[in-house]
């Protein structure tokens, strides 16, 4: 794993929100070898997500246009972190300093928290269109997201 891909799977790892934290780790592990792996590989695999989450969500027709928000940020927030990715591993390999990296931390930060903030505002908007028991799904289907692949902390 190159330097810049710990970088930016130490970034994902130490967010640890709960719907942004595949898309970085899936941006992290695209920023391993950008050559290898077309764009599209990457939009497939945020589709895949957000059609899970709308199928856990049981999102229905009348939800559809608040949903296409909550969708859009997440595309936008993956966008957004592929494209920073991108622009980091077309750097010269060894030419960052321990400050570049501690700035290229910032910078994954910045983007992840813009993104979560975009992310929050539009499922705010879902979540407050909901009756009582989807919201009890929606609750549950997100504080169990990802525990059993998380390690344990302690």
């Amino acid at each position: 794993m190159s330097k810049f891909s710990r970088v930016t799977l130490a970034s994902a790892l130490m967010c640890g929100t709960m719907l942004a934290t595949p898309l970085l780790v899936a941006g992290a592990a695209h920023a391993q070898d950008m050559s290898a792996a077309p764009a599209k590989s990457h939009e497939e695999t945020i589709d895949q997500r957000i059609a899970k989450l709308h199928k856990e969500l049981k999102i229905t027709p009348d939800e559809e246009t608040n949903w296409s928000g909550v969708a859009g940020a997440m595309r936008d927030s993956a966008a957004a972190m592929q494209k920073l990715a991108a622009d980091k591993a077309a750097e010269a390999p060894g030419s960052q300093t321990a400050v570049d990296d501690l700035k290229t931390y910032e910078q994954f930060a910045h983007a992840h928290v813009d993104g979560l903030r975009n992310l929050t505002t539009a499922f705010e908007t879902l979540y407050a269109s909901m009756p009582d028991a989807q919201k009890k799904l929606a609750d549950n289907v997100f504080r169990s997201f990802g525990r059993n692949k998380a390690p344990a902390r302690g």
